[in-house]
């Protein structure tokens, strides 16, 4: 059995998918892009992009009652690994030890023009 899962305090999804889904104790975000949900902005550095995307997925696992300590695995998506120091610096800011399982991907385009999206598997 599969449950939608959605706050308005991420950007909706801009396609046929959900925010997240919860099977069980366990709650699949899916990738989260740096829309700021009140204004429909991105950000511009990649510092400021990583903490609205790390806001977002927070947000969304609030909404299904958890919190970051409950990330098992993080997938990163970054359009330059040469941005990965600065991502690490704003991981850190939302993960206690033990941190999450991570991949981080370069790739060579992000919807709408983003410069990282994060991704996430929570367990209740």
């Amino acid at each position: 059995m599969k449950e939608a899962v959605s706050t308005n305090k991420a950007p909706g999804a801009i396609g046929p998918y959900s925010q997240a889904i919860k099977s069980g104790d366990v709650l699949y975000v899916s990738g989260q892009i740096p829309v700021n949900p009140e204004t429909g902005e991105i950000a511009g550095t990649i510092e400021e992009q990583a903490t609205q995307s790390l806001t977002n997925l927070k947000n969304i696992l609030e909404a299904n009652g958890m919190t970051t300590d409950n990330v098992v695995k993080t997938t990163v998506f970054i359009t330059d690994l040469n941005d990965f120091a600065k991502v690490n610096e704003i991981y850190a800011k939302f993960f206690n030890a033990p941190f999450p399982a991570r991949s981080c991907i370069e790739i060579s385009k992000i919807p709408k023009g983003c410069k990282i999206e994060i991704e996430c598997i929570a367990v209740k």
